[in-house]
């Protein structure tokens, strides 16, 4: 990264930035739509199955991950006040974080996962499918926490191409595993939805090694992968880390927890409007990765402007970002809407399942449009390390919005399952409203703070 003088330069640092970014997030979530799309072929059953292990495992995973994501403003910052030694010790502390995070994890899928799956009153088939497919995943989590804890230490330099390549290079071994594990081509045993969990973890273990090969061997990141910094335990930084990673993982958890929840209720419904529901928002999800690109590299541009003092910049890096995003999503959500049914017949043969999946996607724009802003409005706030409010902000809308009315639009309407898709809507659209307002008081804030030291 640099300092940039112009709007045309921001724009250019952004993009820069954000296409290895947006190719990655695309490449993480290949593996999701492989796993989906393969399974769908494969049996309706065994596409109900992943798409349930997928809703309980993505909060999970996305609120525990949000944690090791503070990495990334908290070095930005360290390297924009030029701190080499701290961003080192971060880098340390996170990996360890994401070592005890990951056993954590595993131990509860151990004493609690068959409980859960149980609870959700499913078809015996598609329960044990879940239950397979996350057990399969389980054995990927280790490397999966650390590989996103290397990550964010690499985008926190600005270097993101790396991460881009490493993702590409192993898509291929994710489908080619999927193929032969999923479907139990040349010789391996036929799997089905599991075959998709045990592909996927193999994957993680390849992506991570690699990542970890280059950032202990490669500069400019080995001269910050210490024996030092691994041997020193700083209770300040782990602090740190957790201070503004576990207010970051909540709000992720709360967001991704509200899908999860609606999964579940969708679970009650049949077979078709299970895997048509979790079709469309895998859909949705994948088109998702854009603004979610935007965001994360807007929270490293943001925090390494904040650390320089370069509070003005800061700013323009915060609203370019959110226009940014808004754009793109009112783009991509009008193709969606337009040629729903081409998109649709991508996930199932099934032609019930097709056309429920096509119906659901009718919200996509305003979905899409909402989940933009308040992405990228929470990723900005992140840049100025401003997490707690903003985790209140989240809650509120998630919980108190987004599940009640699409509740009581689902059952005490005729919408029925769609009543869902407009309460998400509206939960994502006042999560964006108020995050952007607590935005513009946080930079009138450090602006007033740099008046005051002028004074």
């Amino acid at each position: 990264m640099y300092e940039t003088f112009t709007y045309k330069e921001k724009i250019k640092q952004l993009i820069i930035m954000l296409i290895p970014i947006l190719i990655t997030q695309l490449g993480m979530f290949s593996m999701v739509f492989f796993n989906t799309v393969m399974s769908g072929k494969y049996n309706p059953s065994d596409l109900a199955g992943v798409g349930i292990g997928s809703a309980i495992w993505n909060p999970v995973f996305t609120g525990l991950s949000g944690i090791l994501l503070a990495v990334s403003p908290i070095a930005a910052q360290r390297f924009g006040q030029k701190k080499d030694k701290e961003v080192s010790v971060v880098l340390a502390h996170g990996v360890y974080l994401a070592l005890g995070i990951a056993v954590l994890v595993i131990l509860a899928g151990f004493l609690f996962l068959e409980m859960i799956l149980g609870i959700m009153d499913l078809d015996a088939n598609v329960q044990q499918i879940a239950s397979d497919y996350l057990i399969g995943l389980a054995y990927g989590i280790i490397p999966l926490f650390i590989f996103n804890v290397l990550r964010s230490f690499i985008y926190a330099l600005g270097k993101t191409r790396i991460v881009m390549i490493i993702l590409l290079s192993s898509l291929p071994v994710n489908f080619m595993l999927n193929y032969v594990l999923i479907f139990g081509n040349w010789g391996f045993p036929e799997l089905g939805g599991a075959g998709a969990g045990y592909s996927t973890s193999i994957t993680y273990w390849l992506i991570a090694g690699l990542t970890a090969f280059i950032v202990k061997t490669q500069k400019p990141f080995s001269p910050y992968v210490t024996l030092a910094a691994f041997k020193q335990f700083d209770s300040d930084k782990f602090t740190e880390i957790l201070k503004i990673g576990v207010p970051m993982g909540l709000s992720i958890f709360f967001e991704s927890g509200i899908f999860a929840v609606v999964m579940i209720l969708i679970s009650k419904y049949d077979i078709t409007t299970i895997a048509a529901y979790q079709s469309a928002l895998n859909i949705v999800a994948f088109i998702y990765m854009i603004p979610m690109s935007i965001s994360m590299a807007q929270t490293v541009l943001v925090g390494f402007e904040v650390g320089a003092g370069r509070y003005k910049d800061a700013k323009t890096y915060s609203w370019l970002g959110i226009n940014l995003s808004i754009l793109i999503a009112f783009v991509t959500g009008l193709l969606v809407v337009f040629f729903r049914y081409e998109v649709a017949a991508i996930y199932s043969n099934e032609t019930a399942v097709i056309a429920l999946t096509a119906h659901f996607l009718i919200y996509a724009l305003f979905f899409q449009i909402s989940d933009a802003i308040q992405a990228t409005a929470l990723a900005a706030l992140r840049g100025y390390k401003d997490v707690n409010i903003a985790f209140i902000m989240t809650l509120i809308a998630y919980w108190l919005i987004c599940l009640p009315v699409g509740y009581l639009l689902a059952h005490y309407t005729k919408l029925g399952a769609s009543g869902y898709w407009i309460g998400l809507t509206a939960g994502l659209l006042a999560a964006g409203i108020a995050l952007s307002a607590r935005l513009i008081y946080v930079q009138k804030r450090y602006f007033q703070s740099v008046q005051i030291k002028q004074v």
